[in-house]
């Protein structure tokens, strides 16, 4: 389960539909809150948090791309690890 965050006040970068998108994929969970304490980069650009990571971009469909990329970075690192461990 991937668990993307959102800061409500992010939504005026044009996020919501993005969001939405990402909610009906199998396995994410999209979670609103108030507030992340990124203030500072929530007032500059569209962000998220991708499983506890931070990902922003310019535009709100760059985002949706860039936590696509995460979302696949995040599965290919674990099933490394998976790998690793396998191993021992």
């Amino acid at each position: 389960m991937h668990i993307i965050e959102y800061c409500v006040s992010n939504l005026a970068h044009g996020t919501g539909d993005m969001l939405r998108r990402l909610a009906e994929m199998p396995g994410v969970e999209v979670m609103e809150y108030d507030c992340l304490d990124h203030c500072g980069d929530c007032a500059l650009f569209p962000y998220v948090l991708v499983n506890g990571e931070m990902v922003a971009a310019a535009t709100a469909e760059e985002l949706h791309e860039k936590v696509l990329e995460a979302i696949r970075q995040q599965e290919d690192e674990q099933a490394a690890l998976d790998r690793l461990l396998d191993d021992l």
